[in-house]
């Protein structure tokens, strides 16, 4: 299997794990008898019993989240060698028939033992033979420092690659001696579908096949889908190019949003169902003149027609390069992730108005910093706060910028400044919950989100993209040499023989200093005027890339 350490070194961690289990049930009895003031425990002078206990309840469950894990990699091991062990039994010159109905035996056999779908059982075997095909996953598995979610993602994601993209990929996220490491916190740290957006952004950057020509596919494959369900409901799904999905997802939202107050019962969950039903099947009645008519289950919505629109201001960070048409590398969307360099030209070229065009410096990968004196946040810097953290900065929390809030760490009347190094996105619910417990935030940087310390003092590292410097066109390549020999020690490209394009000045990082307090005269002002951050498309022309 090619596995470090084999099963052995497994099993010696799962007994490690129930070892620590046993000593804090033993702990937690002790407790519990109320004979702590005798000898033979110390739980430390001063120790409140109910806090210790409270405490022991979450390590246990930090011990059996690791126990899974444990048994997750024994069960994937297991499994695969059962399939290799089939496949010895196999006639060296037994036909490619015989061999597929011994693989198919296989994996109906485990499918009978684990009481499990024929489907659920191949699906366990070819991820459990991909996840020991890959080492560094494998021991992180086994270490009990992921769940097998998480190595079910890597499965996921590596299918289609080669060999060595599928290496290439895991030692992004699993070797920290790696050219680009990830940054930020660990793969086990993440939850799955965080985990998940971040690595399908690395594969779709790095795919050996370009996102335009899968693109084009899955443009090809789009459908309506529509799935009956219980109690008289149904599912009615679109698989559509993502800016499209997005726009409507946002609309709604935004929509929805605006339709909320004190005579709306209805929560934004229940609203976006109905808006959709609306723009759907009444869309003709909704924009015409004295249509009464109202659906069912969609009082105070028939008039959607009727009210503006909030707009949904989506941010599209695309590579300066690839804007131009010189290079075909993926932008990202904000709220979807990757999508190809055609779309983000469209919405560009469009004018889309709810679709904001943020450049991405070729020399590192990072879009421009802006400083901020005053308490007052100007749109841009908002925009800004959302490309960096691009979701609620919380521990686990997946919501993203439209519903968030840009909130001080280190509140203003405390002495904290209004710059992007002291801001963060929260959601609503975690903006609370900072203000009313001990969950305390980190200090933020110019490219890193906050982490957080939790009342019981378990620190949570920060999630947060990883930018990496943009593709340059092979011509200026050509024209300039090697990119590769012209790197700095930060990995950032430096410009050609000192050579700086024009228009690129304008993506230098604007330094203003904190100001103790604005006045009212100054907080009618707004030095910042929003071209600084968000150029236009006429802002890069031809010539930039004529050397």
């Amino acid at each position: 299997m090619g596995i470090s350490g084999g099963l052995g070194a497994v099993l010696e961690g799962v007994r490690a794990s129930v070892a620590a289990l046993d000593a804090l049930e033993k702990e937690d009895a002790f407790l519990a008898s109320g004979a702590h003031g005798g000898a033979g425990v110390d739980i430390g002078a001063g120790t409140d019993v109910l806090q210790r206990r409270y405490g022991i309840r979450l390590e246990r469950l930090e011990l059996m989240a690791r126990l899974e894990a444990q048994l997750a990699a024994v069960k994937a091991e297991t499994a695969a060698e059962a399939v290799e062990f089939q496949q010895a039994m196999t006639p060296p010159d037994a036909s490619i028939q015989d061999r597929t109905y011994a693989d198919m035996s296989v994996v109906e056999e485990i499918a009978g033992v684990l009481t499990i779908s024929s489907a659920a059982a191949g699906a366990l075997v070819e991820q459990s033979r991909r996840i020991c095909s890959l080492p560094l996953v494998f021991d992180a598995l086994s270490a009990g420092d992921m769940s097998w979610q998480h190595a079910r993602i890597i499965a996921d994601e590596t299918e289609g690659l080669t060999p060595e993209g599928a290496l290439a990929l895991v030692a992004h996220f699993f070797d920290p001696a790696a050219p680009q490491p990830a940054r930020g916190a660990a793969p086990g740290e993440l939850i799955p579908c965080r985990f998940r957006a971040k690595v399908r952004g690395w594969r779709e950057r790095h795919h050996p096949e370009l996102i335009q020509k899968r693109h084009v596919k899955g443009v090809a494959d789009r459908r309506m889908e529509y799935i009956p369900d219980r109690d008289g409901m149904a599912w009615v799904s679109l698989y559509l190019p993502g800016d499209t999905a997005c726009a409507i997802w946002n609309r709604t939202t935004a929509t929805a949003r605006g339709l909320q107050g004190p005579d709306e019962e209805r929560t934004l969950t229940q609203l976006r169902p109905d808006i959709a039903a609306i723009l759907l099947l009444g869309a003709g009645q909704m924009a015409g003149e004295g249509s009464t008519g109202t659906a069912p289950g969609t009082q105070g919505v028939t008039g959607i027609g009727k009210l503006p629109a909030p707009r949904a201001d989506v941010l599209v960070m695309v590579p300066a390069f690839a804007l131009l048409g010189a290079t075909d590398e993926p932008a990202v969307l904000d709220g979807f992730g990757p999508i190809p360099a055609s779309m983000a030209r469209k919405l560009v070229a469009d004018g889309a108005e709810s679709f904001y065009r943020v450049l991405v410096d070729p020399r590192d990968g990072a879009p421009l910093e802006i400083g901020r004196k005053y308490y007052r946040l100007t749109e841009a810097i908002k925009r800004w706060v959302r490309l960096r953290d691009a979701k609620c900065t919380f521990p686990g929390c997946t919501n993203r910028t439209p519903d968030n809030e840009t909130d001080h760490l280190q509140a203003w009347q405390h002495g904290g400044t209004t710059n992007v190094s002291n801001l963060a996105q929260l959601c609503p619910k975690h903006h609370r919950l900072k203000h009313h417990s001990q969950w305390t935030p980190d200090p933020a940087n110019k490219n890193e989100p906050p982490g957080w310390t939790s009342p019981t003092g378990r620190h949570y590292n920060p999630e947060h993209p990883d930018p990496e410097p943009t593709h340059w066109p092979q011509r200026l390549l050509a024209l300039f040499g090697d990119a590769s020999e012209r790197e700095t020690s930060a990995g950032a490209l430096e410009w050609p023989d000192g050579y700086v394009p024009e228009h690129f000045g304008m993506l230098q990082e604007l330094d203003v200093p904190d100001d103790p307090g604005p006045s009212e005269t100054e907080l009618a002002a707004d030095p910042f005027p929003e071209w600084s951050l968000f150029l236009d498309f006429e802002d890069l022309e031809a010539p930039v890339l004529s050397g």
